[in-house]
């Protein structure tokens, strides 16, 4: 496994504990089992995630269907890796500014 391989890794690893009850799913998904299915329900989580507008659907499916991609295309995991890693840091930044302003008076 090369260095960016395991980089990616961790990174879904990250993203399971950060997200209750993902555990489970993104392990399956991971699998190669579940091959055949991963490769079309990325395809769909992009193309619904371009459609953000309707009510429904929404932004979040796009980095979600991109991060599956990642896992059945080799040369998508490094720029994933690294849209995780600063999307991980953002929402870190975010929460904490968030608990100091509601610790104001």
């Amino acid at each position: 496994m090369t260095r960016r391989e395991r980089r990616f890794q961790r990174q879904f690893d990250a993203l399971e504990r950060m997200i209750p009850g993902a555990e489970g799913v993104f392990g399956r998904l991971r699998s190669n089992r579940w091959r055949l299915l991963r490769l079309p329900l990325a395809l769909l989580l992009i193309v619904s995630g371009v459609f953000s507008f309707l009510p429904v659907l929404g932004i979040w499916m796009l980095p979600l269907g991109l991060l599956l991609l990642a896992v059945d295309l080799p040369f998508l995991r490094g720029p994933i890796s690294s849209f995780v890693i600063r999307g991980r840091v953002a929402a870190r930044r975010l929460a904490r500014r968030w608990r100091e302003w509601r610790k104001r008076p």
